[in-house]
């Protein structure tokens, strides 16, 4: 089996963090991405935890003796999750699928709301990962690029195909194979967040704005376009709309769409590169379409009518935040056993209904439907065919290539 070396970030790495936390993805709220606050500053802690430090790797699955699991004896299991990312009861304290779960299995969950952001969290568990010792939790939440991360450095165990029959049979096809994990060997999606073009369609005199060539090249939009300081995000949708498969894109096409998107800069056609704040300017129109989040979407039709989406026929970017069992944790099979519960379809659309964000589940269009019909045929929540036929991830990237690309795309978005 492959080891791997700790690779340290580089300054560009961590300026893209840095934006990823103060006004991208990292900032928002994982119910309504619309909330007030973000998930915390990034400490100097946390930067640190995502450098190598000379901290070698652990030993992957199968390299060594396998971590001794008391879920038989200890009917118990630690999960740590993003605030707001779990279905709460009417009091504004209980868990209903979480209690549900635990009556029907006899497994009590202890559930924390401790990951704030992913380099702050990555920065508590780091030194128990790197050391090969428990980090007292046996199931964490983490984006995908951080998840590719901890499997690609041996610190994710390798999960049990035989407690995830629900997890095997549902996990929709989007998500099945990550250029990360692929198979899902290591990891399950729990939720996924899509990047879409959104317009304001009393800013457009009501027309439909649908592809990035007519955000870059419509004169009707000029001023007022915007794209994201998420560079997979930007990039991706760029890549797409060239015809280029943001899974398997070279050098030059990545210097392609940064071209392109230079000519844009250049003639003044877009407006800004926003985190998360573009939602403002396209709530009053100063901005007339741009890439967005679908979460962000959501949020804003419920108060604005004028708000729309389109998914370009080019395709879109789907990325996902993923449940991993760290190694050394003490509770593997219970682990397995939550994770599974949440791949059966009444569970998966009770979880859905109350966070929002895309299903990566099977079948559960029907039980969210029993629940909130609207929300069971919103293809933002619940992709139909020709949607996930559409999404496309940006593929992993190694420590070089992503300094190479985050210095052009700081240069490109004046960072």
């Amino acid at each position: 089996m492959e080891q791997y070396q700790s690779d340290s970030l580089s300054a560009a790495q961590l300026a893209a963090i840095r934006r990823t936390l103060t006004s991208g993805r990292g900032a928002l709220s994982r119910r309504s991405m619309l909330r007030a606050g973000g998930f915390g500053a990034l400490t100097v802690g946390g930067l640190a935890a995502l450098t190598g430090c000379g901290i070698p790797p652990a030993k992957r699955e199968g390299q060594g003796p396998a971590s001794t699991d008391f879920s038989a004896k200890e009917k118990s299991v630690n999960f740590s999750n993003w605030t707001e990312y779990m279905d709460t009861g009417e009091d504004g304290h209980s868990r209903p699928s979480l209690a549900a779960f635990a009556k029907r299995t006899g497994i009590q969950v202890k559930y924390t709301e401790d990951i704030n952001d992913n380099v702050e969290f990555f920065g508590k568990i780091k030194p128990q990962l790197a050391a090969g010792q428990d980090t007292g939790r046996d199931l964490i939440n983490l984006t995908d690029w951080l998840a590719a991360r901890v499997i690609r450095l041996g610190w994710a165990q390798k999960l049990d195909a035989a407690n995830l029959p629900h997890a095997f049979a549902n996990l929709s096809a989007q998500f099945r194979t990550p250029d990360w994990d692929p198979g899902r060997s290591y990891s399950y999606p729990w939720t996924g967040i899509s990047t879409v073009i959104a317009y304001n369609s009393k800013a457009t005199n009501g027309r439909k704005v649908d592809s990035v060539t007519q955000l870059l090249d419509d004169p009707a939009l000029k001023g007022r376009v915007g794209f994201l300081t998420e560079m997979r995000d930007t990039i991706g949708m760029t890549l797409l709309d060239m015809g280029k498969d943001p899974a398997k894109f070279t050098d030059a096409d990545y210097d392609a769409a940064i071209g392109r998107l230079q000519k844009g800069v250049d003639k003044k056609q877009i407006r800004r590169f926003t985190g998360n704040d573009y939602t403002s300017d396209l709530d009053k129109g100063d901005i007339a379409a741009c890439v967005a989040w679908a979460g962000d979407v959501i949020q804003l039709q419920a108060d604005n009518p004028d708000i729309k989406y389109a998914i370009p026929a080019a395709g879109y970017i789907t990325s996902s935040d993923n449940l991993l069992i760290p190694t050394q944790a003490r509770h593997k099979t219970n682990a397995e056993k939550l994770m599974d519960y949440y791949y059966e379809p009444a569970v998966a659309a009770q979880l859905a209904a109350y966070i929002n964000f895309v299903c990566p589940v099977d079948g559960v269009k029907d039980e969210l439907a029993k629940i909130d019909p609207d929300l069971a045929n919103n293809v933002l929540i619940v992709p139909d065919k020709e949607m996930a036929r559409k999404s496309h991830s940006f593929r992993s990237l190694t420590s070089a290539e992503e300094t190479a690309y985050e210095e052009k795309f700081a240069k490109l978005i004046g960072a």
